[in-house]
Formats: structure tokens, C-alpha cells, sequence
């Protein structure tokens, strides 16, 4: 059963037994405090093992003292100017346990050792790159779905592709032979000035390529000018080649949500790296 999207007042998160955990999306300032009590008495109810928040500086100290722990920072996550936190309390202690350590560690020492190093990628001869409309939503669905066995939102149904189409998600593909060979998307929060760059997938036969950091080139670009502050992404920890694409492109590395998503079948660990794009305004 896929995990839902809903409000706790004007709070948005997505829960469910699929990635057995909430995940506040957006957290308001008007539900503060008592979102924080609301939010554990959901996840005991549900006997969720893991709350993940995306915390603005002001609501830092009130889930601390909680209980919960800062898993990533970025800086200038809100605005291009307000830090955000990434902060988890796990209600089943065995989650909070990192059970590849040795596995995580080596590939982000790996990644971080080409840090800035991209030439500016380029496709080559036979790929071609447009932003998706309504009309690829179906093939799109079908990519995703080949890709990964189970994923955290339901990207592999058409409907779905065509809903977020409508709202904050642009999707972007590469095409071989007429047929979509790679994809992602940019996720924007206007509100906040920031945009997750995600759901990269390649066909098996395209990988190596360089098609995912061609994406991610022209998602950059795109997103600057749509007014986009700062561009994040939360990477699987054991994939050395999407952690390598983010630090060759000059993103910072702001910490690891341990065993945080359910991605083909397990819960992984997922590294968080950011990108500052445009400047602050500050008024």
C-alpha cells in the first residue's frame, strides 16, 4: 500500500507502512509547538519505527528536546538564506542502526574526492534532451517502473506523473532511438526557494553514458532561472555513481538519513547534498 500525502493543520506529510515512517515535508510555524507531540502520537498509533523532519531554524530546539537528532544540515535550505535540518527520532531503535557502514563511508570518501570537478557534460551523438510533457507521462511511468522495484512515491503511474506535472514537478528526459532512455525530475518549493533534483533512472543499456549528469546540467540551468534559490538532492549511500555525479557537480555533502527510504524492496540510507544557485535576497 503506497504511503499518503495529507495535512496535520497546515503541516504536509507523507506517511505510510510502505517506508514505515512520517515524513514532514513542509512543517508550518502555526502548528508549532504541538505539531511535535501530534506527529509522535501518529507515528506510536501506526507503530511507524522512524519521524523524518525537514525543520527550519526556528523549530531546531523544540524537536531536540524531543528526542530527535540532526541526520543533515543545509545551509540557506529556506529562502537561500534560513538553515534547514534534517531531523529524525526513531521510535523502533533498531532503524537508527546503520547496518552498511563500511559500505556508506567508502563511497562518499570516493565521491567527495572529485568534489567540483565536472567540465560541463555533454550528450553524445544519437541522445537527444527535451523537458517532458503530459504526452511522455506514460513512458516515463514505464522507465521508472522497469528501473526500480519499489520506490518511495509512485512515480512508475502514468496518473501520478501527469497529476505532479500539474503542480510543482518538472520531469526531464533523454531520448535514444525515439525511445526514453533516461529521466528525472525537479521537485520546487516555491514557497521556499528550493527545488529537490530526483528520480534519476537510466535504462540498463544507456548506463555509462553520462546521461544522469547531463540531467542534472540542464535541470541546474532550468531551475536557476525559475528562481530557485538552492537545489538539494537525497542520494542513496551505497550508489557511488549518483553520489559521484552530485560532488563532481559541485554540491556540498550535508549528512545521512540512516535507513530513511524504501527503495527496491529495503530501507536505505540516503545522503543529503546541496547546491547554492541563486543568492539571497534578504530584505
Amino acid at each position: 500500500m503506497r504511503d499518503v500525502i495529507t495535512r496535520i493543520g497546515e503541516t504536509v506529510i507523507q506517511h505510510g507502512h510502505h517506508n514505515d515512517r512520517i515524513y514532514v515535508m513542509k512543517l508550518s510555524a502555526r502548528d508549532m509547538p504541538n505539531i511535535v507531540h501530534r506527529l509522535y502520537d501518529l507515528a506510536v498509533k501506526n507503530s511507524y519505527s522512524k519521524i523524518l523532519v525537514k525543520a527550519p531554524s526556528f523549530a531546531k530546539d523544540a524537536f531536540l528536546k524531543a528526542g530527535y537528532a540532526v541526520e543533515a544540515y543545509v545551509p540557506g535550505f529556506f529562502h537561500g538564506c534560513i538553515d534547514g535540518y534534517f531531523m529524525a527520532k526513531y521510535i523502533d531503535g533498531t532503524r537508527a542502526v546503520e547496518r552498511k557502514k563500511s559500505i556508506v563511508e567508502g563511497v562518499l570518501s570516493a565521491a567527495r574526492l572529485i568534489t567540483g570537478k565536472s567540465r560541463g557534460p555533454s550528450l553524445k551523438d544519437g541522445f537527444t534532451f527535451h523537458v517532458a510533457g503530459p504526452e511522455d507521462a506514460k513512458e516515463l511511468a514505464g522507465l521508472y517502473g522497469r528501473v526500480f522495484s519499489t520506490y518511495p512515491f509512485p512515480i512508475n503511474d502514468a496518473d501520478y506523473i501527469l497529476k505532479t506535472m500539474k503542480n510543482n514537478i518538472r520531469y526531464f528526459c533523454v531520448r535514444a532511438n525515439g525511445r526514453i532512455v533516461g529521466a528525472s525530475s525537479a521537485e520546487m518549493d516555491r514557497g521556499s526557494g528550493n527545488v529537490e533534483m530526483t528520480d534519476f533512472a537510466t535504462s540498463e543499456r544507456y548506463q555509462g553514458y553520462g546521461i544522469s549528469a547531463y540531467l542534472l546540467h540542464r535541470m541546474e540551468e532550468s531551475m536557476a532561472m525559475e528562481g530557485m534559490k538552492l537545489a538539494y538532492t537525497i542520494a542513496r549511500a551505497t550508489s557511488y555513481p549518483i553520489n559521484r555525479i552530485f560532488s563532481r557537480a559541485g554540491y556540498s555533502y550535508g549528512g545521512r538519513l540512516t535507513n530513511n527510504t524504501n527503495i527496491c524492496g529495503a530501507y536505505e540510507s540516503m545522503n543529503v547534498w546541496f547546491k547554492h544557485i541563486n543568492k539571497c535576497h534578504s530584505t
